[in-house]
């Protein structure tokens, strides 16, 4: 997903669509796993891992394909549902199975931060190789040959998934506790932690959502090439691997939201910096720490997270934050498409900027609260 999700925006642009018209294309990474998050949810508590990582496998590997055989907008919008609502899927049922297999809070740091591991991999290898393929299978054949060969290329990743989840031990099923009403998902909305929670993972998703928006749209506009967007990119996903190995080597030492309101008030510096980096490399170094701040967050929002939902209930708590995240990741695209047309790309970074800023009191907030029953 991460390697069309760069490979798809380029294309439109060099067919000449507007920037509006690739935020639309971005969002659309987004709705699917809106609608499918809840569903996935509930599916992963009562299947476990397996039989949802296959679905996600099916939906990736078609849409993946779509676009190598048909590389037209209106078949990458259908690329992006589909690799979107897959990659989400699949997110929950890792999450879930491994959030069950860990026993207390540290432990819980300890394994969510190996777990984002795999994110930040994918959002290196994704859209550096396809930077690559573009550029080089691009230069001898044309610019539609280098477009289609990376799609090829990315079709084969949910291939190796497939494969590795087949040895993977599936945990006992855990049923709801007797007499107990049906779960609503609102309910869980109703726990101030929760909220709170939700708020937090949404302000530093949409600065992830605005750094990969504006990113190829700044290179654009910079005239650098596919390769050296790409490779900026991928400077952000190894800070945010480094980072993220670094969480279980010091889970003992580290407090959720201690984390969390040093990543946003980092978030908010670089921003204001990001924009006013001369070259590729003084935006590197700010995609290095983004990726360094960004990074961070996954392993304690989880941790989190399933110290404050019932157990019966965590494939639920996580498909209501992700469908959440990812309206947020539909509209926002967006909204940044209309406003960087306003306000300049300047003006996008500095304003999601001053959002996650302000936010920093509701992640501070977190350290007072209780745990829902």
């Amino acid at each position: 997903m991460t390697g069309i999700r760069l490979a798809a925006p380029l294309w439109a642009l060099h067919q000449g669509y507007s920037t509006a018209a690739v935020g639309l294309l971005l969002a659309l990474f987004s709705l699917t796993a809106v609608f499918l998050a809840l569903p996935a949810g509930r599916f992963a508590d009562r299947h476990g891992l397996r039989r949802p990582v296959t679905a996600s496998v099916v939906m990736a590997l078609l849409g993946a394909g779509l676009a190598v055989v048909v590389p037209a907008f209106a078949v990458l919008c259908l690329s992006a549902l589909l690799t979107g609502g897959a990659t989400g899927m699949a997110q929950i049922a890792l999450q879930r199975h491994v959030g069950r297999a860990a026993e207390g809070a540290t432990q819980l740091k300890k394994v969510f931060g190996w777990l984002a591991l795999g994110p930040a991999v994918s959002n290196f290898i994704g859209p550096f190789s396809a930077g690559l393929v573009i550029d080089h299978a691009g230069a001898v054949a044309g610019d539609a040959t280098g477009f289609r060969a990376a799609f090829a290329l990315l079709a084969l990743l949910p291939l190796v998934t497939w494969a590795l989840v087949q040895g993977v031990q599936e945990l006992p099923p855990i049923h709801r506790p007797a007499g107990a009403a049906k779960p609503r998902a609102l309910d869980l909305l109703h726990a101030p932690m929760f909220r709170r929670l939700l708020l937090v993972n949404w302000l530093l998703s949409a600065c992830w959502d605005a750094h990969t928006f504006v990113l190829p749209i700044l290179g654009h506009e910079r005239a650098l090439s596919a390769s050296t967007i790409g490779s900026i990119l991928g400077a952000f996903a190894v800070a945010a691997a480094a980072v993220r190995m670094a969480v279980p080597l010091l889970a003992e030492r580290l407090r959720e939201w201690v984390v969390l309101v040093g990543a946003m008030w980092t978030t908010a510096v670089l921003f204001a910096l990001y924009p006013l980096a001369p070259d590729a490399l003084a935006m590197g170094a700010c995609s290095v720490g983004l990726g360094l701040a960004l990074g961070s967050v996954q392993p304690m929002v989880m941790s989190t997270l399933h110290q404050i939902t019932p157990e019966h209930r965590h494939g639920e708590a996580l498909g209501l934050r992700m469908m959440v995240v990812n309206a947020s990741s539909v509209s926002m695209p967006m909204l940044f498409g209309a406003a960087s047309a306003v306000v300049g790309v300047a003006g996008l970074f500095w304003v999601v900027g001053a959002a996650v800023a302000g936010g920093s009191r509701v992640a501070w907030s977190l350290r007072a609260g209780k745990s829902p029953e």
